[in-house]
């Protein structure tokens, strides 16, 4: 019996599996999913349990229910390209062919103190962790959220609803939120900030965290409790790969997203070095055509000479529970429609995935 192995039930995996099963895999394949949590967690939502404005059953669903899948459920230690064994703890599984899917984790740009002084929401565990210790901030604590990317924008939205009594900082790095697209955008989210009382500082520089301090260049802000979400960066265990990365420590693949010197060995999400911003939507895109080229090799196919170009069809944001903003074939969305154009793609999923 030969193995498929896949690391991590993030969005491109769960997406492989929707592809291959039941009817593609090879009836001599068995497909071995390793991930740390019993689910596949809706990381697009995290931001909202973090906020308080979802409950922990809101943002996951369940692994799919197939007699040909395996699931291991434990910290992945360490992967041996060279013996194709993945370590699991004390446990050893071995692949014939690998999917390495493990996401990523904040990156604190060598910041001192960021990443012991500040919570995150990379993770469901990280995000819990957050909306527990923002649960019990009394009234009037003050609330600093570095970085105004869509994880920031979505968060300080969705604690603005869910608590009404806390004074949110946003700490922006550019002169405007959501620079690199229209102005139109920009605004429209500003607004939303300034009506609800929402703080945007604008052409931060944050260079030290502290207990309760952000240092913004040379000014000392004080708060309660900071949340990270100034970007992120491939897991460690994928980073210390023994293969070629980007400037970016993302694991540079060719077009049929295999790591050229172990070409049975795929890559697919955040961990991969793609012309696209990381997103649930290109993991999924990429996916498609990771069941495809396996798909391909399992019958004895040739490849093709090229593989489609990805396209990305833009981005869909929150403001709360009712405002929204999105970027869709390079057109500006904003208000009521966005939230129900979000609500629908999210519910839609839910629905695919069980």
């Amino acid at each position: 019996m030969k193995s498929l192995v896949l690391l991590g039930g993030g969005y491109g995996n769960m997406r492989i599996l929707s592809k291959i099963l039941p009817e593609v895999l090879p009836q001599d394949y068995q497909v071995t999913l390793i991930d740390r949590m019993p689910y596949h967690g809706l990381k697009t939502e995290f931001y909202a349990l973090a906020a308080g404005s979802k409950s922990d059953k809101d943002v996951r669903v369940n692994f799919p229910k197939d007699e040909r899948i395996n699931t291991v459920y434990g910290e992945i230690t360490d992967i041996d390209l060279d013996s194709q064994i993945i370590s699991v703890g004390q446990s050893r599984v071995d692949y014939d062919e690998l999917v390495i899917g493990l996401g990523c984790e904040d990156k604190y740009h060598n910041v001192p103190g960021a990443k012991e002084h500040t919570y995150s929401i990379q993770t469901l565990a990280a995000a819990r962790k957050t909306y527990h210790d923002i649960s019990e901030l009394p009234s009037g604590a003050q609330v600093g959220i570095v970085g105004a990317g869509l994880s920031g924008i979505e968060l300080a939205s969705a604690l603005r609803e869910s608590r009404d009594d806390l004074d949110i900082f946003l700490y922006d790095r550019g002169e405007r939120i959501l620079n690199q697209f229209p102005e139109k955008l920009s605004n429209y989210v500003k607004k939303w900030f300034d009506e609800h009382n929402v703080t945007v500082v604008p052409n931060s520089n944050i260079v030290k965290v502290s207990p309760g301090v952000l240092y913004n260049k040379d000014t000392e802000n004080k708060h309660d409790l900071i949340v990270w979400t100034a970007g992120i960066q491939p897991v460690a265990l994928v980073r210390n790969l023994p293969v070629e990365h980007s400037q970016s420590r993302r694991v540079i693949v060719n077009q049929y997203h295999q790591i050229p010197t172990y070409p049975n060995v795929y890559v697919v999400g955040d961990c991969a070095n793609l012309p696209f911003a990381p997103s649930a939507q290109l993991a999924e895109e990429q996916a498609d055509q990771i069941a495809y080229v396996l798909k391909t090799i399992w019958q004895g196919k040739p490849l093709p000479e090229k593989m489609p170009d990805i396209k990305i069809q833009g981005f869909l944001g929150a403001l709360g529970e009712k405002k929204g903003f999105a970027y869709l074939m390079d057109k500006t969305v904003t208000g009521r429609l966005a939230s129900i154009l979000k609500s629908g793609v999210l519910w839609l999923y839910k629905h695919h995935n069980g």
